[in-house]
């Protein structure tokens, strides 16, 4: 069978779960990595056999696929803001609004606090909350490699697999495993980002089977009663922990935009800023506490 048969073959055995796209991108993400050929080369030579021992792999990668487990878990790696993290069940796969997020923080770093990409006689220091795979505080710190990033998570698992990433992309991260309902600290910090769970119970019924069979719940959802538990935690530590003049930000729930800013103004925030992603769902937001030095 060639290169061209084959995702053929992808595209209709994932038809019941998979739109023909969506088939033919996992097909090009599972024959990158197992042919070792980019997707533009892909696309030019689907003529070209496929050895058995490289079938074998890309239809035992397919029948994975058929029973819902998520591309990133199969393959052992994720790709966000143009760097490869590596993915297993303890961890939630990254997502393209969470880049949305890490380039807001950026953009911040680079006008309000005159911090760039390149080195800078300015040091930061961040907090990142929610370490998952890692994707955020490691961005980060490879973006703005002044800054003195901490992260914490309460999955001793998911801390291993960030772990490992920071050393496969080559930053220095200091890991703290703890709870943040919890966690108490002296330690001031300049920004303070947090991807924390947000999905109420009511949500699961819209969300995707290889999210739900496949993804730590820990890292996903709250009750339905109080939706808001980790994003009240996180504000009360922000506003003993911020430096002066610090930022506080936020991936929400789309749902949940006008409470969120409500208890962030009622915890007495102000510069509060909500912002809609790529696809006009109200998914981030920034926050602040003005304080004079003592």
């Amino acid at each position: 069978m060639n290169i061209g048969a084959l995702e053929e073959h992808y595209k209709l055995e994932l038809a019941p779960l998979y739109e023909s796209d969506e088939a033919k991108i996992l097909f090009s993400l599972a024959a990158e990595q197992v042919l070792a050929m980019s997707t533009s080369r892909l696309m030019m030579q689907k003529d070209e056999a496929i050895s058995f021992i490289n079938m074998q792999k890309l239809l035992s990668i397919l029948n994975d696929l058929q029973i819902g487990k998520p591309i990133q878990h199969i393959l052992g790696e994720a790709h966000f803001y143009g760097l490869v993290f590596k993915v297993n069940e303890n961890v939630l796969i990254p997502r393209p609004e969470t880049e949305e997020l890490v380039e807001w923080i950026i953009s911040v770093c680079s006008t309000q606090f005159s911090v760039n990409s390149y080195e800078s006689p300015k040091k930061l220091s961040m907090l990142d909350i929610g370490t998952g795979s890692g994707c955020i505080p490691i961005t980060l710190k490879k973006h703005l490699p002044n800054t003195q990033v901490t992260t914490l998570d309460i999955s001793a698992d998911a801390i291993a697999v960030a772990k490992q990433n920071a050393i496969q992309i080559g930053v220095e991260i200091n890991f703290i495993t703890a709870d943040i309902l919890t966690f108490q600290s002296e330690e001031k910090f300049d920004f303070i980002v947090s991807n924390p769970p947000y999905i109420r119970d009511l949500e699961k019924i819209e969300m995707h089977n290889n999210v739900l069979l496949h993804e730590p719940h820990l890292a996903l959802f709250v009750s339905d009663q109080n939706p808001l538990i980790f994003y009240k935690a996180i504000a009360d530590f922000a506003k003993t922990n911020l430096k002066p003049n610090g930022k506080l930000f936020f991936e929400i729930n789309e749902y949940l935009g006008k409470e969120t800013v409500d208890m962030l103004f009622s915890k007495g925030f102000n510069d509060i800023e909500l912002r809609k992603d790529m696809q006009g769902k109200d998914r981030m937001v920034k926050a602040g506490i003005l304080m004079e030095e003592v």
